[in-house]
């Protein structure tokens, strides 16, 4: 398998911004959607729960999708791009996989429970189910604030890949992380 180029300081720096911009905008917009979803779910008002449900709907058809495409097409340039690779830190990995996941959970689960439960409401019947407009927003939330975290603190160290990788470098020493401390 061939190596991938290096992005350049500039590209890199840019592509760090946008995904960092979207990134911090797909966790707000969570967060915005489980205020409406709470407001929903908790209020007795049929005109206020309509226009949190018609809210969440927009933000979900307009704003979500891009961005969670946007953060996960940002964050795998930026890997293949830079030193740490898709697939050579455990931290990196696992926040591909859960950007993967929460964006797969997005199209499939959130987008439809907020659709049923806009066009439940515009039928004027109550709102069918609570968990519609507040499990996704929940899961997401939590999910992208450890995500942030992991983005943070990098931890768990190389994969068995990345470990290998770092052996046959010239000049590596095994065992040793690149700062030189085990």
């Amino acid at each position: 398998m061939g190596r991938v180029k290096k992005l350049s300081r500039p590209a890199r720096r840019g592509l760090l911004v946008v995904h960092v911009v979207a990134s911090a905008s797909w966790l707000g917009l969570t967060l915005g959607l489980l205020a409406l979803g709470a407001t929903a779910a908790t209020t007795a008002s049929p005109a206020a729960v309509e226009a949190g449900v018609r809210s969440m709907k927009l933000f979900a058809d307009w704003l979500l999708l891009p961005l969670a495409l946007l953060t996960l097409t940002s964050g795998v340039v930026l890997a293949l791009g830079t030193h740490w690779g898709l697939a050579r830190h455990r931290w990196v990995f696992t926040k591909f996989w859960l950007t993967s996941a929460t964006t797969v959970a997005t199209v499939l689960a959130l987008r439809p429970g907020v659709n049923s439960a806009v066009a439940a409401v515009a039928a004027g019947e109550a709102l069918p189910d609570a968990g519609d407009v507040l499990a996704g927003p929940v899961v997401s939330l939590s999910a992208y604030v450890f995500m942030t975290v992991v983005s943070l603190l990098k931890p768990w160290g190389p994969t068995r890949r990345g470990r290998r990788e770092r052996a046959r470098r010239p000049g590596a020493r095994p065992g040793l992380s690149r700062a030189g401390t085990a």
